[in-house]
């Protein structure tokens, strides 16, 4: 089958189309003939050589596809071979064929095309996680979402919205702050001409908001933590800059404030498990119904993934990025 190979890593030139053996279907695995795979801030790290994949876990890139099950292994009852689904995989989703843990696929929802579908693992699953799991979101809370425009920050605005939850986000343009509008955010905040915790303040007379998720982390985790509210929880997903700082965290005691975070590769098959029935129950409901929608900015052909990882680091795109793996299947 034909994969992208990155080589010993390095930048985005070194994505190459090459050709391995095809992955064989485990116990408790599915074997998925790829439509579309996400590409991901995580990818690229990896690409670079920040990111390595768990021990056990497949050393290619590609963290989430849509397709179509070529084959099951022992003891999956609950997909068949044709089956349309979506997957949330370990490695490997750069590829014409990956498999995954039976308990981390989850259908195609009702109506959406493989395009569609290939956006919503990776970002759904971590914006259900940290958002509403570790960030305990609740109807009537507000939340700042740091990078509206990115494939997370666009599924954490409609699922907060959906929630009940009053939103702002930062962003990095005025054509990002209408697109992040245009979503359902209450309010956003071009970080570029603005302070956000000027706007923060504003925006709540001065109370703050409830909760916090970033993915930025160095300078803005002292200024998240003068953004929250009494009881306001901060959940770091990522840092794209540095992850070491000097904080007073008396704050943190003064305002009863949560500092959590999590990351979700790493996590356990059964957590991810969990994660997939609980999006299934509450999510794909919300998706069906057209009040959570996929946000998809361009997608690259499979030899072309190096183009795709240049699009991501320029953070120019608004919603997820997607390769075309065989774009035919539906």
């Amino acid at each position: 089958m034909k994969y992208i190979d990155h080589g010993r890593g390095g930048d985005a030139d070194v994505l190459q189309l090459a050709e391995r053996d095809m992955p064989e279907v485990g116990a408790g695995e599915v074997l998925i003939r790829v439509a579309y795979a996400g590409v991901n801030r995580p990818d690229v790290l990896q690409r670079m050589g920040s990111y390595p994949p768990p021990r056990g876990a497949s050393p290619w890139l590609g963290l989430e596809v849509s397709g179509v099950v070529a084959a099951v292994g022992q003891g999956v009852p609950e997909w068949k071979k044709g089956d349309r689904v979506c997957a949330l995989v370990d490695g490997g989703g750069y590829a014409e064929y990956v498999t995954a843990p039976a308990g981390q696929v989850l259908p195609v929802p009702a109506g959406f095309s493989m395009a569609q579908a290939a956006s919503l693992p990776e970002t759904a699953f971590t914006v259900w996680a940290n958002v509403v799991e570790r960030g305990r979101l609740a109807e009537g809370e507000t939340l700042l979402v740091h990078g509206g425009t990115s494939g997370i920050g666009v599924m954490a605005i409609q699922v907060a919205k959906a929630l009940g939850a009053r939103v702002f986000c930062t962003v990095g343009t005025p054509e990002k702050a209408e697109a992040a509008l245009k979503l359902g955010a209450d309010a956003a905040i071009d970080y570029r001409r603005r302070d956000f915790m000027v706007e923060v303040s504003r925006l709540t007379e001065g109370q703050g908001v409830d909760v916090i998720l970033d993915m930025v982390g160095g300078p803005y985790i002292e200024r998240n933590l003068k953004s929250l509210a009494v009881e306001g929880r901060l959940v770091q997903i990522a840092f794209l800059q540095a992850s070491k700082v000097e904080v007073d965290w008396m704050r943190l005691m003064l305002k009863r404030l949560t500092f959590t975070g999590s990351t979700l590769r790493a996590r356990s098959p059964e957590e991810k498990e969990r994660l997939s029935r609980a999006l299934q129950d509450n999510l794909w409901p919300l998706l069906e119904a057209g009040k959570v929608k996929p946000i998809i900015d361009r997608a690259f052909p499979l030899e072309k993934a190096a183009e795709a990882h240049r699009r991501m680091e320029s953070s120019e795109h608004v919603g997820k990025i997607l390769l075309a793996v065989k774009p035919g299947i539906e």
